[in-house]
C-alpha cells in the first residue's frame, strides 16, 4: 500500500547542533508514507546532531543550500536544537529559502526552537503557534499568538514544543503536508 505522501518532495532545512530526534522521527515517518526527502544545509557532507546536551548522530546532507530550489519541494520541516536555528537565522540564504515557502503558502513544520527561523522569514505574524517556552516572548514579539499547546496548527503551519510531542507533531505534519498537495493539485 502507499504512503500518503507517496512522491510528495519534503525539505529537511538543518544545520549543525539540530536535535537528533526531532530531525530524524520526522524523517522516518515522511519516508514510511512514501514522501522523497531531502536534508538541505548551508553546509556540505554531513551535520552533526544533538541529544540534548550531548553530540548524538551525524546525518547525511543531500543537498546543499546553494543547490537548492524552494520550489522543487511541496513541503518544510524545520528541527530544533538551539544550536541550529539559531546558524540558520544568520544565513541570508537560509532565511530567503524558508522566506519562498512561507510566501508561496507551502505546508511547514517546525518543532522545538525551529520557529525562530521563521522569524527572520517573516513567517510569524497573526499565526497562532507554538514552540520551546524560551522562544514564546520572540514569537510574541514577532507578531505570533503563542500556546503553550502539543501541536498546533495555523493554515500551512504545524507546529510543536518538544521532543515529547513528535507522536502528534509527526501526525498532524503528515495531515498537512497531504493537505497541501491537494491544495496545490487543485490549483493546477
Amino acid at each position: 500500500m502507499a504512503g500518503r505522501l507517496e512522491g510528495v518532495k519534503v525539505a529537511i532545512l538543518a544545520t549543525d547542533g539540530f536535535e537528533e530526534s526531532e530531525l530524524k522521527i520526522p524523517q522516518s515517518e515522511l519516508i514510511r508514507q512514501g514522501a522523497l526527502v531531502e536534508v538541505v544545509s548551508p553546509k556540505a557532507g554531513e551535520i552533526q546532531g544533538w541529544k540534548h546536551y550531548d553530540k548524538g548522530a551525524t546525518v547525511r546532507v543531500d543537498r546543499p543550500l546553494s543547490q537548492a530550489k524552494p520550489e522543487d519541494y511541496a513541503a518544510l520541516l524545520l528541527p530544533g536544537g538551539v544550536m541550529n536555528p539559531d546558524a540558520l537565522r544568520l544565513e541570508p540564504k537560509a532565511i530567503a529559502f524558508v522566506q519562498s515557502f512561507v510566501k508561496r503558502g507551502t505546508p511547514i513544520a517546525a518543532i522545538c526552537h525551529g520557529p525562530w527561523t521563521l522569524i527572520d522569514a517573516e513567517g510569524v505574524r497573526g499565526r497562532k503557534m507554538t514552540s520551546w517556552p524560551s522562544l514564546k516572548a520572540d514569537l510574541r514579539n514577532a507578531g505570533a499568538e503563542w500556546v503553550d499547546q502539543e501541536v498546533v496548527v495555523d493554515r500551512d503551519l504545524v507546529t510543536s514544543r518538544k521532543p515529547d510531542d513528535l507522536p502528534a507533531f509527526c501526525r498532524k505534519m503528515v495531515e498537512e503536508f497531504e493537505e497541501g498537495v491537494r491544495k496545490h493539485k487543485a490549483a493546477e
